[in-house]
């Protein structure tokens, strides 16, 4: 099994570092293009609710970044210091009721994008896995 981790301070600007971490994984892992960019999309939406979301912003906790390579499964884990979230009852962002709130697309995003995406320890950690 590969892997590789970096931690960053939850502030929007520190996503860079992210994008970055992405690029140098697709040198890496040799990943396709179409993977790559659904890949980019999903993981930094997931980053981006973890500091606006679970962190609420507070550059003094970390949001943590893991990607895993095992038996032709790539896995992100993304996790936050905060309380953790209620994934069971997500509004859907495709329900007329919901087409202008400009929030919750970023969960329905991510699952579209992937192959698999698990919430563990009550919201703290998103699990996004891609079949490469």
């Amino acid at each position: 099994m590969n892997s590789i981790h970096i931690q960053i301070p939850s502030l929007s600007e520190n996503i860079r570092m992210i994008e970055s971490f992405i690029d140098n994984a697709k040198e890496r892992f040799h990943l396709e293009d179409d993977i790559y960019g659904n890949i980019m999309i999903a993981v930094t939406e997931a980053v981006n609710n973890a500091i606006k979301h679970g962190n609420s912003g507070d550059k003094s906790k970390n949001v943590s970044l893991m990607l895993t390579i095992d038996n032709s499964i790539l896995s992100f884990k993304i996790e936050d210091e905060g309380k953790g979230f209620d994934y069971h009852n997500l509004p859907d962002p495709t329900a007329p009721e919901n087409l202008d709130k400009p929030g919750g697309r970023g969960i329905f995003l991510m699952k579209h994008l992937s192959d698999d995406v698990t919430f563990l320890h009550g919201g703290k950690i998103v699990q996004i896995d891609f079949y490469v």
